[in-house]
């Protein structure tokens, strides 16, 4: 009888992990398999880190948000999420407009954390989840000595919540 009790429990630890891992695979391909393609104008940061990897940093137009006059005297903090309202340019690529602390019920948006903001400072830094692409150390390199020759953009899966997934890097002349 208390063999019962012990298989049972580990029957159903098994389960709390696997939901767990179901879960964090549901999340993270949640914008791909739900989410609008839009582009987003990219500049190179980085190419590799020792501990993760190769990889292209990238850093986003989107990135740096000037503060709407909406709630000029909030402050915002570290970590805080916020809603970036885009709207495209004459080539279809996604500009910041504004952003909100409130999900907009309409429009373009994508989610976002708040990484710095300056007391006197009309930007908000904002990180999106999206800055890290891993390539073979090959395929960073070249990617990265491409992003220094001419201007690129991303093509990213945003869901209706505004998370967002990174598809790719392409030149801006691509389409």
């Amino acid at each position: 009888m208390k063999s019962d009790w012990k298989l049972k429990a580990l029957a159903l630890a098994i389960v709390v992990q696997l939901l767990v891992l179901a879960g964090e695979l549901v999340g993270a391909n949640y914008p791909l398999w739900t989410g609008q393609k839009i582009r987003l104008e990219v500049q190179p940061v980085d190419p590799r880190s020792l501990f993760r990897g190769n990889y292209a940093r990238l850093n986003y137009q989107i990135s740096t948000v000037k503060r709407c006059d909406k709630e000029p005297d909030r402050r915002l903090r570290s970590g805080e999420v916020v809603y970036v309202h885009l709207q495209p340019d004459t080539q279809g690529i996604m500009r910041a407009h504004d952003f909100s602390v409130e999900q907009p019920a309409e429009g373009a948006f994508i989610r976002g954390r708040v990484i710095r903001m300056e007391v006197d400072c009309p930007e908000v830094e904002v990180r999106y989840g999206i800055e890290a692409y891993f390539l073979p150390r090959e395929k960073a390199l070249a990617l990265e000595e491409e992003l220094r020759r001419e201007k690129a953009v991303a093509s990213v899966m945003v869901a209706a919540n505004g998370k967002a997934a990174l598809l790719g890097v392409e030149s801006a002349a691509a389409p």
